[in-house]
């Protein structure tokens, strides 16, 4: 064959978004249309090579659950190698689901594809329409056995309704081109140049195909380095066509110095491959389409419908910081390790997880099911972390909370769990039952009298080692409660309930601590305020102070802040900035008016709502008038299709009533400050942002990426056209110099902006209120403004600078901030449950499972191995140099053996240590790491 003749590579798919414009059950009755008509054309034309199923193994699971009979049908093609499935188990936004949810995306893609042959996984890296890609998507790759990637967006300028501008300067000549991840991995990228429909309804009529043929060989040549050229035959939701064969031998005969293949993606890169330059263009980290007038990157999606960020933020953690974990150590105490329930929990979070989906991005239907797949998810994640906080606890030696011969009623412990990578000290809070009685011993409504009427006894909380711990106790009265026992039926009771509020103190990372509440001794809160007498905050009416902080509120609200250690005063934090919002739920376009309303100067009320010595709190609330929505232009504007760009629609005269109120705490050990903001909004067509400016003298800022702490440019490209220059955000924004630094974490709110304002003010969106689903149509969608109580929740620490090293550290305080403590009540019930297991396993009332150290390395995740019982964890290196990674077991549990592994969770090198072991992260490497623990039966 000659390797220079032109070859038409033609691949038939369809672009599946699961939910978009219409209603998921609206789009899945389209594709049990599309996959029966497929099916039929298969078999009944053997020209039809192959269809590529979007790279996602969930069109299975929705067509199946319809056309279950089906089945077989669909395998057999499937292992012949005409249905091409995976690699993902959704198309998944990679900047709005957390670095875990990445991962697990491929693993249960590569799972489900597994279940149809051991080879039939597509081993390309997907990406035909994500709203620009993350910069670890290479190495990623890679570990997963993938050297190519396939993208839509993020290196060309790609028009908002899909189409392809000449205009703008390159970042590569050609659609190929090497991809390198932060860490030097590199794979083979191409990028749809002319989109990913630019080989759909290929005509049969030969007057038509020539047409159709001469304009698109012309514009595939344009951008492509070898003679293979690419032709997607399919686009959003595309019905099949038919009568492919017969139209590509039509396009033979009028072209018969090209070759038209029905072709896929696997031959169509094997044949790249072969003949494509030697040097091909490099870019590196995050395709972001920074050189391009910065309209349509889609960013904005980041800020579209923020509840639904905060919902999935909450979900995701609870799944991979808490629910995983403790299923591990529950594990290797004998409990089953719950794989069935976590794949049904991430499974049901990940259908929220595609680009049309968590952007925010459809009609209000779609986000109203959405909800409540967050919250079906959640109460898996919920169920876990309880099993295994009772296994857990069940093993936990509790006697010392008995000491002098104190009566065992008297003493009530329970467990606080920290289930992040790192220790941490903190405010906790916890409910204890301290008396009840089941129905079985009475009429409820007797039992309940005479629980109330019962003085609640004097008490001291203590740790484990009998020291007092200062803390705040609520009586919460008598309340309803039940037992669920495994072998009896429901056991109903009321209860007297009070809840306990204190300073934790050291709890280790990924372990536990255990306290108790014993009654029947005198409360020395004189003692416990001494036993934490260097970790104290202090209070004024106005002012918050640590030893590392002092926290000053300002008649406006605005935040002062000293970091103590070097004197750096930050100054100006915490005010809030409205503009009016005439874009979409995919861009934010600025009212025409151009105002911008700020508490700055406004006066604020302002009262100390909490001093207990371990936490303090200041409330401060702006009573305001905002614009009650955009005026009339706007409603006309959407309907006559006006472009965003060229609308002129100001903000209304009509004002509504808006209440801002805001939290500032400070805890006695707290390197940062909490921020809870809260507000019930009732205006439209507007985007409300809280202001941290940093005053920094650095060209660059740093966010929390796809694992990795992403550098970014403070100015964008001399192609930007766009007034605005928003990006996206996990745990936190950070802007340092040589001489400080402040990072600013955040819960679930994704989009920030380092406003160009002479002091690198970091912007954080709360809530953005728009009217129309935009893109290629008139999609109204009035729950896109985000009518609602709303809350916000954010940390800022103050930090040094002088390089990455320094904010290390900080990163950690924002990364711990992300994940919520656990804890759990030990009942006498729970400790006889399993007592031989928990002989021999019998757990100190302090404890790390899992003990690691490295400098500038984040700790990411920990979960087990389904097939072998392994733990598997992950951490990634925040920082360019290599450093060096050490870990250990405990000793209860023990560990055989560990190795090195990847993203898969295949065994690879062998890394042989008594109990642990040490290992070199190269910069900015994801580090997997298998690990045998011994007290797994095999």
């Amino acid at each position: 064959m000659d390797s220079s003749k032109k070859t038409a590579h033609i691949i038939s798919h369809s672009h599946w978004d699961r939910e978009w414009y219409l209603p998921f059950e609206t789009h899945r009755h389209l594709l049990v249309k599309l996959m029966d008509t497929l099916l039929d054309t298969i078999e009944s034309d053997p020209s039809f090579r192959s269809f590529h199923l979007d790279g996602q193994t969930i069109i299975l699971d929705d067509y199946l659950a319809i056309r279950p009979e089906q089945q077989e049908r669909l395998a057999r093609h499937i292992r012949e190698g005409r249905l091409i499935i995976g690699p993902w188990y959704v198309l998944q936004d990679e900047f709005l689901t957390s670095s875990e949810a990445n991962v697990r995306n491929l693993q249960y893609g590569h799972r489900d594809a597994a279940k149809y042959g051991e080879e039939v996984v597509c081993k390309i890296g997907y990406f035909p329409d994500s709203f620009g890609n993350m910069g670890q998507a290479p190495q990623l790759l890679l570990q997963a056995g993938i050297d190519t990637a396939v993208f839509g967006r993020g290196v060309t300028p790609t028009g908002f309704n899909n189409s392809v501008g000449d205009a703008g300067e390159y970042e590569s000549p050609y659609s190929e081109m090497m991809w390198k991840s932060p860490d030097g991995s590199s794979v083979l990228g191409i990028l749809f140049a002319n989109w990913y429909c630019n080989g759909m309804e290929v005509p049969v009529d030969p007057e038509q195909a020539k047409a159709y043929w001469d304009s698109r060989l012309d514009k595939a040549e344009k951008f492509a380095s070898t003679p293979h050229l690419l032709f997607m035959n399919g686009c959003d939701h595309q019905p099949l066509q038919t009568d492919l064969t017969e139209a590509i031998r039509t396009a033979e005969r009028l072209y018969p110095d090209t070759r038209f293949v029905h072709s896929s993606f696997e031959e169509y890169v094997q044949a790249v491959k072969a003949t494509m330059p030697e040097r091909l263009s490099v870019i590196e980290g995050e395709l972001r389409s920074q050189r391009t007038e910065g309209w349509y990157t889609l960013v904005n999606t980041a800020s579209a419908r923020v509840y639904l960020k905060q919902m999935n933020h909450k979900v995701q953690t609870l799944l991979e910081k808490a629910a995983e974990p403790l299923a591990v150590f529950a594990a290797s105490l004998g409990h089953p390790y719950p794989s069935h329930w976590l794949e049904y929990g991430w499974k049901t979070l990940m259908q929220n997880h595609p680009h049309d989906s968590i952007c925010g991005c459809s009609v209000d239907e779609v986000h109203r099911e959405m909800v409540t797949r967050f919250e079906k998810s959640g109460q898996v994640a919920e169920n876990v972390i309880a099993e295994s906080l009772q296994t857990i606890t069940g093993h936990i030696d509790t006697s010392a909370f008995a000491g002098d011969g104190a009566a065992g009623e008297s003493a009530f412990p329970f467990t606080v769990f920290n289930t992040s990578g790192w220790e941490r000290k903190g405010t906790v809070s916890v409910e204890l039952t301290v008396g009840h009685s089941y129905f079985s011993e009475g009429a409820p409504d007797r039992l309940a009298r005479e629980l109330g009427a019962l003085p609640l006894p004097t008490g001291l909380l203590v740790d484990e080692n009998g020291r007092p711990v200062l803390h705040t106790l609520d009586d919460l009265g008598v309340q309803f409660g039940y037992d669920l026992p495994d072998d009896k039926f429901r056991q109903p009771y009321m209860g007297r309930r009070i809840r306990l509020t204190f300073h934790s103190g050291a709890v280790p990372a990924l372990g536990y601590r255990t306290y108790a509440w014993v009654t029947g001794q005198a409360a020395h809160t004189a003692a416990a305020a001494e036993a934490v007498a260097g970790e104290k905050v202090t209070a004024g009416e106005r002012t918050l102070e640590n030893r590392y902080l002092k926290v000053e509120i300002e008649g406006d609200g605005s935040l002062t802040v000293t970091e103590k250690r070097t004197g750096r005063i930050y100054a100006g934090l915490g005010v809030y900035e409205d503009t009016g919002d005439i874009g979409n739920e995919y861009i934010y376009k600025q009212s025409a008016d151009g105002s911008v309303w700020t508490t700055e100067g406004c006066a604020a009320d302002i009262r100390l709502t909490e001093d207990t010595g371990y936490r303090a709190a200041i409330e401060i609330v702006h009573r305001i008038k905002l614009p009650a929505s955009a005026d009339e232009r706007l409603e006309a504007e959407i309907a006559g299709m006006v472009p965003f760009t060229s609308r002129k629609a100001c903000r209304s005269s009509a004002t509504v009533p808006m209440e801002l109120r805001l939290i500032v705490e400070l805890e006695a050990n707290g390197k940062g400050v909490r921020l809870l903001s809260s507000f019930d909004n009732k205006a439209k067509d507007h985007r409300l942002r809280m202001l941290f400016p940093t005053d920094s003298r650095s060209s660059v800022h740093y966010a929390d990426s796809i694992f990795e702490v992403a550098r970014r440019d403070n100015e964008p490209s001399a192609e930007w056209k766009n007034p605005s220059n928003c990006q996206h955000q996990h745990a936190f924004a950070s802007v340092h110099d040589e001489t400080s630094g402040l990072t600013v974490a955040n819960r679930g709110l994704q989009e920030y902006e380092l406003v160009r304002d002479g002091r690198s003010t970091i912007a954080v969106t709360l809530v953005r209120s728009v009217a129309e689903l935009g893109d290629w149509g008139v999609f109204l969608t009035p729950e896109a403004q985000c009518l609602r109580p709303c809350t916000a929740e954010l940390y800022v620490i103050p930090h040094d600078g002088g390089g990455e090293e320094p904010a290390f550290s900080a990163y950690a305080e924002a990364y711990k901030y992300q994940i919520p403590w656990q804890t759990i009540q030990i009942r006498p019930d729970m400790t006889e449950a399993g007592r031989e297991l928990a002989d021999r396993h019998l757990l100190p009332a302090s404890l790390s499972f899992l003990q690691w150290s490295g400098a500038g390395m984040a700790f990411s995740s920990l979960k087990l191995n389904e097939q072998t019982g392994d733990w598997m964890a992950r951490w990634y290196n925040m920082g360019k140099r290599g450093t060096e990674l050490s870990f250990r077991m405990n000793a209860v549990i023990g560990a055989e053996s560990a190795y090195r592994s990847g993203i898969l969770e295949d065994a690879g090198a062998e890394l042989a240590a008594e109990n642990g072991a040490e290992l070199t992260a190269g910069g900015c490497e994801i580090v997997t790491v298998g690990i045998r623990p011994a007290s797994v039966s095999r």
